[in-house]
């Protein structure tokens, strides 16, 4: 019986204009042998990104002609995949420690369409990475001081969840192959809930593993930009009209 842990991996990764962030990622991919292979989408012009000398023979190098968005740039780096599991990784996660064994493991076990780590911002307080899928009265309650919908996890062991968020996923890459990859109908935000719905709408479970943990500096850039805060809102729009307002 093959290990999960040994089987080997492709990376997706994508830069905006991140170059320091994104070397600091390659760093600690190059620690993770389980990972074959590195797709780094650089999607706006910017210098080349420095990688460790132990990932050089394992990073494929990606530069748009035109900026894509967050599920068509992951697509096209899917198209690269070989392996029997595909990660999507933000420029802004740090590994502590290889994430990889485990969360392979765990999907292995569970036979899930999809497993995440718990999330933890750089003081260490862990982030709403995982939460319930969004509806209006959800929407509502939040914008009225009310639960954001995160969702909390008790102990170490992976558990099921509604949908997590696309920071950090980790797929079966014939279950993604399966599902088409993500709905590039999306340009940026709610492609991870939709894929999250998808899975589940076909009896594929979506899992947290609280006992693997990654750093995440986030940006929250649409908290701050009138452009990213418009893609935002129409995502969510463009979700609730393809899922019918509710599962």
């Amino acid at each position: 019986m093959t290990d999960a842990a040994s089987i080997p991996i492709t990376v997706s990764i994508v830069s905006h204009g991140q170059g320091a962030m994104v070397a600091s990622l390659l760093h600690d991919l190059g620690q993770c042998p389980q990972v074959v292979r590195v797709v780094l989408t650089q999607n706006i012009p910017e210098e080349d990104i420095p990688c460790p000398e132990s990932l050089a023979t394992r990073i494929e190098r990606i530069r748009n002609e035109h900026p894509l968005g967050f599920a068509a740039n992951h697509n096209q780096a899917f198209g690269s995949c070989e392996t029997e599991f595909f990660a999507v990784l933000n420029p802004d996660i740090r590994l502590t420690s290889d994430p990889f064994p485990q969360l392979a493991t765990a999907l292995k076990a569970s036979n899930a369409g999809v497993i995440a780590p718990a999330v933890l911002n750089p003081a260490g307080q862990m982030e709403d990475s995982a939460r319930e899928f969004p509806t209006p009265l959800r929407l509502l309650r939040k914008l009225m001081g009310g639960s954001d919908g995160r969702i909390l996890s008790k102990g170490n062991s992976p558990h099921d969840v509604d949908w997590v968020a696309g920071m950090f996923l980790f797929f079966p890459a014939g279950t993604f192959r399966q599902f088409g990859g993500f709905d590039e109908g999306f340009y940026l935000y709610c492609e991870d809930v939709d894929i999250c719905t998808r899975l589940w709408r076909c009896g594929q479970r979506v899992m947290l593993h609280p006992g693997v943990t990654v750093i995440h500096d986030a940006q929250r850039a649409s908290r701050r930009n009138l452009r990213y805060m418009v893609w935002h809102l129409s995502s969510m729009l463009r979700y609730f009209a393809k899922h019918r307002w509710r599962l």
